[in-house]
């Protein structure tokens, strides 16, 4: 006899519908698993055996051929053990075929026959939507993931006679109260680091701000021990949380990555940390099965870099496509896939490999050591950077005064994009995001402005894409300052921020 099941299997970042096909006919006892299957759906075999035995069910004694189908889309992960588990039991007619065809089944099978959760249950669910099936059926602790997705039945099966009973149109199981997210319009939480903490560096402080309520990228450069890392730390408290759509297209990522923790909607952005020994491939991604990296990890969030001169040359440099264009192509020998990478850049460097250049007369650097750490950091990367936040060192640091509160600094980053999202509110865009149709729309300068711009640009302090940067960056200043039209004063704030020091004298006179 012959049976037909459904799931599906992760690729990179995508679900891929897989057929199961089960042949049983006569011969001496065997179970084969074909179809391009990986080492953990081969193994399913020895699962799917004992989990049928233990549930109840009988294991016919013939030549049973289990076909995923596509034949040429490689099959990884447990969770097709319960769709050959069901395909098994309606092709020896303990179960009716037809019922198979109108429910999409995951989950992996303990011995016992209980059904356990799988990564990409988010993904999964929007496929099995999309393929128009009755029910997903699957673990009581993955459903409440599930459910995320609109328009879909969900049912849950603890075991593999529960998933049985379903199909039979029996009810499911129970599901566990899942953890209570918090709410989207608020993203604090109580305890966490607090721009308060921070004294001092008002301007660092300020600069911060800018780069969280437009979502550009930023570079603290200063001695040790002049807070970078600790301000880098306080980022996350003045985010906005994610939008609803935002936090599905980032709990589907962490989903997939088996990176989701409690299985709920994320509704904080992502802030990822990783270490300057990071390789290219687990920063960009393409380690294992093309497994995505950091940068997507930090989709819709923050990618910090402490030590930046530290990292990789060529980790740095393949972070140029994923700055630019918001998402990285990783291409094999045999297959290419594309990731989203809409993040924000936060890095962190000492101005020189002693960590006291421009601290008077602290600095034991040669020349030849100065450009050896210039040349860790190429020219086109650091120009995909809007913002430069020299921190110098301070003199009563302790003494000083917070700046500002992170609640504070939260309300006005959280206004400022209210007015981006307002600006384009399909596509909503950031203004580290607007192309340049947009950017000569909303955010060309008055008179005295576009003499700053080109003055800065035939000084070679600026670049055409160093231009249209200043020129977002400006729109964000106009924002924060609830100005309709960027202004003189504007661009040249956001000069000196991207050039990481005051404008000349004979260029500051084109604002009066």
């Amino acid at each position: 006899m012959h049976s037909q099941a459904h799931t599906f299997t992760i690729e990179g970042l995508i679900a891929r519908a897989v057929g199961v096909e089960v042949d049983i006919r006569p011969g001496l006892p065997s179970f084969a698993i074909v179809g391009l299957a990986g080492t953990a759906v081969r193994e399913a075999r020895e699962r799917v055996q004992a989990a049928i035995l233990n549930s109840g069910f009988e294991l016919p004694g013939r030549r049973i051929t289990a076909n995923l189908a596509p034949g040429d889309l490689p099959k990884t992960g447990p969770g097709l053990d319960l769709a050959i588990a069901c395909a098994i039991l309606a092709a020896s007619g303990q179960l009716d075929p037809d019922a198979l065809g109108r429910h999409a089944l995951l989950g992996e099978l303990a011995l016992d026959g209980r059904v356990r959760p799988c990564r990409g249950t988010l993904a999964i669910a929007q496929a099995t939507r999309r393929g128009g099936f009755e029910k997903l059926v699957l673990c009581p602790e993955s459903a409440a993931e599930a459910s995320l997705v609109s328009g879909l039945t969900v049912a849950a099966a603890a075991s593999l006679a529960s998933a049985v009973r379903v199909m039979r149109g029996g009810d499911g199981d129970p599901v566990p109260p899942s953890p209570v997210a918090p709410a989207l319009a608020s993203c604090a939480r109580s305890g966490e680091p607090d721009l308060a903490d921070v004294r001092g560096q008002a301007g660092a402080v300020e600069a911060l701000v800018i780069a969280a309520a437009g979502g550009h990228n930023a570079l603290m450069s200063g001695p040790p021990g002049t807070g970078k890392t600790m301000l880098a730390q306080r980022l996350p408290s003045i985010l906005p949380p994610l939008r609803r759509e935002e936090a599905i297209e980032v709990t589907r990522i962490h989903s997939i990555l088996g990176a989701l923790g409690e299985g709920r909607l994320l509704t904080r952005r992502p802030f990822r940390a990783p270490h300057h020994s990071i390789t290219l491939a687990g920063l960009i991604g393409g380690a294992r099965s093309d497994r995505p990296g950091e940068v997507v990890l930090a989709h819709r969030g923050v990618l910090f870099l402490d030590e930046l001169a530290e990292f990789r040359r060529e980790a740095l440099e393949a972070l140029r496509q994923p700055l630019e264009d918001g998402r990285v192509a990783i291409v094999r020998a045999n297959r290419s896939a594309v990731y989203p990478t809409r993040f924000m850049l936060l890095a962190a460097t000492n101005p020189c490999p002693c960590g006291q250049g421009g601290d008077g007369e602290g600095c034991r650097c040669s020349e030849a050591d100065l450009a050896r750490h210039r040349r860790k950091l190429s020219g086109p990367l650091l120009d995909r950077i809007d913002l430069t936040i020299e921190m110098p060192r301070e003199r009563e640091p302790l003494r000083g005064r917070a700046h500002t509160s992170s609640q504070a600094a939260r309300e006005r980053v959280m206004r400022a994009r209210e007015v981006q999202a307002r600006r384009s509110p399909e596509r909503m865009l950031l203004n580290a995001q607007l192309d340049a149709a947009t950017l000569r729309r909303e955010a060309m300068p008055d008179a005295a402005g576009e003499r700053l711009l080109d003055g800065a640009c035939l000084s070679g302090l600026l670049s055409a894409r160093g231009a249209h940067r200043v020129l977002r960056l400006a729109r964000t200043i106009a924002d924060l300052d609830g100005r309709r039209r960027v202004q003189g004063h504007h661009v040249a704030e956001a000069i000196e921020l991207r050039a990481g020091r005051p404008l000349g004298a004979e260029i500051r006179s084109d604002v009066a």
